[in-house]
């Protein structure tokens, strides 16, 4: 798997399911898509003919409002049409804002307000373990999420219970209010997970051969995982990159649509 021409294309569908809208989450989908393309390039063990197939790995997109960017990746691996990225949030629409288990392919968790998807995903790996499915169960969630209290109930549950669970956190820094620093300082990540009983690393998030190589070494070992990625909100887009915490949910209209796509060739 090409990692890089997979992130391109994933960024470009993003790009293209948020254009349809005229705007959204561009800075915390962009974040993304390197993880996405790894996971989805080479270590989730899914099947687009058969996406409820019961031994599976799953995903808990617990930033739920980066839905375009999973939507963008599931296309791309062919469990809905792509052409299903026009229609974001239309009446009628598979792909609403948040991601919604019961309407589009693919997606193994529904999500919506923020903090709750490393329970539901605790819930999801307890199920796998009664019924003899021996799958992981990964979760995606933010830095500025981790203010959410119930993700360290979630956590201390997780470790207590030894489960095949991977946090993924995108930490890259901003949330809808300005820097996560000075709304809600979540740092040192990894000494918080160290402490509620899981096995951590930290990871450039956009480069994907760190980012493989620390899901086959989470995917390797026993217990809870988590993968600390420092990333960048908009990443891939010059003028995303630049616009701080206003990139959290900003326009893209015609012409930054255009010039997007140019940067991503």
């Amino acid at each position: 798997m090409n990692f890089e021409k997979f992130s391109k294309e994933i960024r470009r569908n993003t790009l293209r399911c948020l254009h349809s809208q005229g705007s959204g989450h561009v800075g915390g989908c962009l974040s993304i898509v390197d993880v996405l393309a790894v996971l989805y390039g080479k270590h989730m063990d899914v099947d687009p003919a058969n996406p409820k197939k019961e031994d599976r790995d799953k995903l808990v997109l617990s930033k739920g409002h980066a839905g375009p960017a999973l939507y963008a990746t599931l296309a791309l691996k062919g469990f809905f049409p792509v052409e299903w990225l026009d229609t974001l949030n239309q009446l009628g629409t598979r792909l609403p804002s948040h991601v919604n288990i019961n309407l589009t392919p693919g997606v193994d968790m529904t999500a919506g307000s923020l903090g709750q998807g490393l329970s539901c995903a605790c819930g999801l790996a307890l199920a796998n373990r009664a019924k003899g499915i021996d799958k992981f169960v990964y979760v995606i969630t933010g830095d500025g999420e981790l203010q959410e209290g119930q993700n360290w109930e979630g956590a201390m549950f997780a470790a207590n219970k030894r489960l095949n669970i991977i946090v993924l956190v995108d930490n890259n820094k901003l949330q809808i209010d300005g820097a996560t620093k000075d709304v809600m300082n979540v740092e040192n990540i990894e000494s918080k997970f160290d402490a509620f009983g899981f096995t951590t690393q930290r990871v450039d998030g956009h480069d994907h051969k760190a980012l493989d190589k620390a899901i086959a070494r989470a995917k390797r070992q026993k217990g809870p995982q988590c993968i600390i990625m420092d990333t960048v909100k908009g990443k891939g887009v010059s003028f995303y990159e630049t616009m701080g915490a206003g990139v959290h949910s900003t326009n893209v209209n015609d012409e930054q649509y255009t010039l997007a796509l140019e940067e991503l060739k």
